[in-house]
């Protein structure tokens, strides 16, 4: 596995306990299709939500959320949309993201797109 994957792995395990604290339910993780990947699905009460982690050294020149470009979140909400017809499921849908940075600081920017 490549220091990156690790990274990225260890970033979204932070991310799902983060989100566990705050008192969501983690429904699933790395959801996998043709489409693309969702990092972790939630329940935030009865809002299902679609969170997508990015994790860096530090903010740098720009936030983590700034990867999220308009053609990841197209992926993002095509994956989501297979999801909930797989799994009969009507919940309505927010969009989030989570940096997570090294020095142990989480940015949970709930509603980040549409």
């Amino acid at each position: 596995m490549t220091e990156k994957k690790m990274t990225g792995n260890a970033g979204e395990e932070r991310a799902a306990k983060y989100l566990e604290s705050k008192g969501y339910s983690i429904v699933t993780r790395n959801f996998r299709t043709r489409y693309g990947e969702l990092d972790i699905i939630a329940r935030d009460g009865e809002i299902l939500a679609v969170v997508e982690v990015k994790t860096r050294r530090d903010a740098g020149f720009a936030g983590a959320s700034d990867s999220v470009t308009r053609k990841k979140r197209a992926r993002i909400r095509k994956t989501a949309l297979w999801w909930l017809a797989e799994n009969n499921d009507e919940s309505p849908v927010r969009f989030d993201v989570i940096e997570v940075y090294s020095n142990g600081d989480i940015n949970h920017i709930e509603d980040a797109f549409m």
